[in-house]
């Protein structure tokens, strides 16, 4: 036996020795997550760290809870309303058994979570819609809740940030949900008519009776990049004007790029982004 043996690169994982896992034991595999913009799959803990941004910049979607983490003040938030729950009011056919399912599957009681907390250092107060509860469709409980955030916050004297993500208006509350639209806008009015700042943080999808309402009633409005912001959807444009719409026609740069929208904030700097704006019109007497 020659002695070059001794000394060649090893074929496989059997000669290296030591790399081959035990018998019986398993390999760990993380979970990852596809981009639906590059198709990259990165792991469920790496996204984590970038607050569910892709490399290439894509945002992913995130519950309203991981929102909250993201954009408030570590142990400052305070929810209010928690018990609140929607009903079959119509006796609408399947709703109760859908609003049971999504109570499930989203972990939440309703489509938006609100509540105060601090940003920066500042005092707020905030609602914040769940994309995992029936798309943050707007029912009467949900219309309810931010309309008495409104009002808690004209009476405290308050900022108010809203984060939006919905698909409109709940149709199985028929008329009922339509209204809340009103409601809400009627009680902002009342915040800013006293002064106070309403921020409106755009997220994907922001679309139906909340954009031609709220959603675009703030006094500075920001929204994420690439979010879906519009009131109906591009299919039924294009079947009634009979014309194909141009490429990213309702998204949010394009709605940047025709005023509709202050600014396009990626989900790294909105905690500090936030938290400056919410300096800069901090009232006479306000501390920190």
């Amino acid at each position: 036996m020659g002695l070059e043996l001794f000394f060649r690169k090893p074929k496989n994982e059997l000669e290296k020795g030591g790399r081959s896992r035990p018998r019986g034991v398993e390999m760990e595999y993380e979970l990852t997550q596809t981009c639906p913009a590059c198709g990259f799959e990165t792991p469920q803990s790496r996204l984590m760290e970038n607050l569910h941004v892709c490399r290439c910049g894509y945002h992913f979607r995130i519950s309203a809870r991981q929102r909250i983490q993201y954009l408030t003040d570590r142990g400052t938030f305070q929810e209010l309303w928690g018990d609140l729950e929607s009903e079959d009011i119509l006796n609408f056919p399947g709703y109760k058994e859908k609003l049971e399912n999504m109570r499930l599957a989203s972990r939440e009681k309703e489509a938006v979570l609100c509540g105060t907390a601090r940003i920066g250092g500042h005092a707020c107060a905030l609602f914040v819609m769940e994309p995992y509860f029936m798309m943050g469709s707007m029912g009467t409980v949900a219309g309810e809740k931010i309309t008495r955030l409104f009002e808690l916050a004209a009476e405290q004297e308050l900022p108010v940030l809203g984060v939006t993500v919905s698909g409109g208006a709940r149709m199985q509350e028929g008329i009922v949900s339509l209204m809340q639209m009103a409601k809400v806008s009627g009680a902002a009015k009342r915040h800013g008519d006293r002064g106070l700042l309403y921020i409106a943080l755009l997220t994907d999808p922001t679309t139906g009776g909340v954009t031609a309402s709220f959603a675009m009633q703030g006094d500075i409005i920001l929204a994420e990049p690439g979010a879906t912001v519009c009131f109906t959807g591009a299919r039924i444009i294009e079947q009634t004007v009979r014309r194909k719409l141009p490429p990213g026609f309702q998204k949010a740069e394009t709605l940047l790029q025709h005023g509709f929208i202050d600014l396009i904030v990626p989900r790294g700097q909105q905690w500090q982004m936030i938290g400056t704006l919410l300096r800069m019109h901090r009232r006479k007497g306000e501390t920190a």
